[in-house]
Parts: structure tokens; sequence; C-alpha cells
């Protein structure tokens, strides 16, 4: 498991698992938890959750995997994101204690807004700084975030202490290369990317059936997923958080980092699913 370096100087691993999806279905619950045990046994240390998540409950399922392991708390790395409507300050303090409880943790690594909401800006950051200060998270973050929403957040007091964006990004959908990517690359913001595999909704549909991936997957003995994964972290640099309630896929994930793509490899992605030339709206979903 490779890491990066926070601009707080933190460091955080350069791949995870996300759990968008799970908790919502009572009959699923113990294959869910074998799932995230699964993962957390062969090697993955990071996980990324919501209080929005199943109502809490994916929060739920990851305290119970844990539970089962011998992981020390200090080499796991879990984020969580807080509702836009909790996000001020009469709310983001019971929203953070209530997801520690359900994690059965003290603190988060780091803490998300998981989009904008009505709730100032600068009352957010207020309050997770204040919440850092109290020892209840390491670092914060945002999602979903815009260049005009990243540059109104830096403009405020503290503003550059956000050290992530979480946003939709894979293959088929490389809208935030043109802008968004650039201006967090300069101010040293780390982009994590959801759903980068693409199977939100339609987003991404052209992935898993593309020759070019197909023959290049060939090449590797890997799946396309792997291959779109490999991109994700070796080429673009950012860090996928892939879900999965199936062990096989998975394991495909895991293996995925394994992967080295050659300049070839990459110079028939790009060609097959090129930058973006324009300004394009962020994809969100």
């Amino acid at each position: 498991m490779d890491y990066i370096l926070l601009k707080s100087n933190n460091k955080m691993p350069n791949f995870g698992i996300g759990t968008w999806g799970l908790g919502e279905n009572e009959a699923k619950k113990d294959k869910e938890i074998r799932s995230i045990l699964f993962a957390l046994n062969n090697g993955v240390k990071l996980i990324d959750t919501a209080e929005m998540y199943g109502n809490g409950m994916a929060e739920i399922l990851i305290y119970e995997a844990l539970k089962q392991t011998d992981i020390k708390r200090e080499n796991i790395f879990i984020i969580s994101k807080v509702y836009p409507h909790n996000a001020g300050k009469d709310k983001i303090f019971d929203s953070l204690k209530s997801s520690l409880k359900r994690l059965g943790l003290d603190y988060l690594d780091m803490y998300l807004l998981h989009w904008r909401g009505r709730v100032p800006l600068k009352e957010t950051v207020e309050c997770m700084e204040e919440a850092k200060k109290e020892g209840l998270i390491r670092d914060w973050g945002v999602s979903n975030f815009d260049v005009d929403d990243m540059k109104e957040l830096e403009s405020l007091k503290d503003g550059d202490k956000c050290v992530l964006n979480q946003v939709l990004y894979h293959l088929d959908s490389r809208g935030i290369e043109f802008d968004l990517a650039p201006y967090m690359k300069d101010r040293n913001i780390s982009v994590m990317a959801y759903s980068p595999l693409g199977r939100a909704g339609e987003l991404g549909r052209n992935i898993f059936r593309n020759n070019t991936v197909l023959e290049i997957a060939k090449k590797h003995n890997a799946s396309a997923s792997q291959i779109a994964l490999a991109f994700i972290m070796k080429v673009s640099g950012y860090i996928p958080i892939p879900k999965s309630a199936s062990r096989r896929h998975l394991a495909e994930n895991i293996k995925s980092q394994n992967i080295i793509l050659t300049d070839e490899d990459i110079e028939m992605i790009n060609k097959e699913f090129p930058k973006p030339n324009k300004k394009v709206p962020l994809d969100i979903v």
C-alpha cells in the first residue's frame, strides 16, 4: 500500500474502498460486513463513508468489520462526510459525534462536507477547524466542489486548510482535468475519485466494453476495471475509492495497485478517452 502526503503533512493511503449503497438492505448486512472485512484483511487501509449512506448504517457496518480485526487505529484511515444541512455550528458537532459513535472511533482521519448547501462556507470552515482543535478530526475537506466553489473556500479565513476534494472521476468523465484538477494541484489539494469505475447511473458505460481498454487489459493479464483504476492512480495521480460488495471484484480492485501502464497504454487510453479541451459541468451523482 502506497501513501500520499497531504498538505497538512499527514499521510493518506492512495487507494481505498467506498461504502455508498451499503447498509440499505438488512438482508445484505452480513455479506457487506464480510466484504469490508475482506478488504481490510487484504491490505486496504482507507475506507470512505458518510452519515448519509444507509442513514448511518454504513458506518455501523464498518465498525462491525473493524471489531473483527487486530488492525491498530493508527494504521487505518477513515473518512466520513456531513450532510450540508448539518454543516453549521448548531448541528455539525452532533453529526460528527454520532458518526464517531457509529464507527466506534475517537476521531476521524478526515471529515468532508458532502456537497454545498445553504450553510455559509465560513461557518462550516470555522466548525471544521474547531473539530480539529478538539481532536475529533485530523483533517477536513470537501466533496463535489468545482473551481468557483474552491476559490470561494480559499478566500475565507482558514479555507486554505482544506486538504482534499472528493469528486466524480473515471475514464469516461475527465472534466476535472481542464481546470479543477490543475487549480487544486497548484494549491497542493488532493483529489479523491468516487465512482472511479463509472458505474454510477449511465456514466462510464463505455469503459468496460471499449476494445482499447480490453486490449490493454489482455496484455497485462488484467480486467478492464483494473486498467481503469491503474490509470487513475498512476497516471492521473488521484485516489480512487471503488465500491464493491463482491469479494472477487474487491480482490481485482486491490490488485490494480500492482499494474504499471506503459507509455503506449497511456497514449491509447488518452486517444479513446481524451482530456477535455474546454470547461464542462462537474459530474455529480
